[in-house]
């Protein structure tokens, strides 16, 4: 079995996680009211939920970089591999989170005159700047987790 070797996420396959989490929230509205059900209301605790998530992330992205490229410090294999992985999973989550609230806030876009659906708009948008945060926190990560080249070591002892 021939091993592939680990990539960063792309941008083609992070936007492409956009559209459909788009799709998904811009479908939701008529297919709750095809239903008969309630659109639900969007709470201040998702875009609150993903302002944490950028937080955690974004420390560990701080703190993986200072330690592998500016301490030249070497982690465990293990723990970096943690860490890629919570960092890939994380920028696929919140791509398609971030769509699905860009979707849902655009379906509610032509009701911007009610109280309720502006309501909707404002905080999807909110919870769907979080999530972009978040991704950007994620990214950051994932790339802290990168092993430096020898190329690197061999630049800076040259400059030293």
């Amino acid at each position: 079995m021939a091993r592939r070797p680990l990539r960063r996420s792309s941008a083609v396959q992070l936007a492409v996680l956009g559209v459909v989490g788009l799709a998904v929230g811009r479908a939701m509205r008529p297919f709750l009211e095809w239903r008969d059900s309630v659109v639900p209301t969007v709470s201040w605790v998702a875009a609150g939920t993903m302002l944490f998530l950028a937080a955690i992330l974004g420390v560990l992205a701080w703190t993986t970089f200072q330690s592998l490229h500016r301490e030249r410090r070497t982690m465990h294999a293990t723990r970096a591999l943690r860490l890629l992985a919570l960092a890939k999973a994380s920028a696929i989550v919140t791509a398609l989170i971030a769509g699905y609230y860009v979707g849902f806030a655009l379906s509610f876009a032509g009701d911007m005159e009610l109280a309720l659906p502006r309501e909707r708009v404002v905080r999807s948008a909110a919870a769907a700047i979080a999530a972009l945060v978040a991704l950007a926190a994620a990214l950051a990560l994932e790339r802290a987790c990168e092993v430096p080249h020898d190329d690197e070591d061999s630049d800076e002892a040259a400059q030293a």
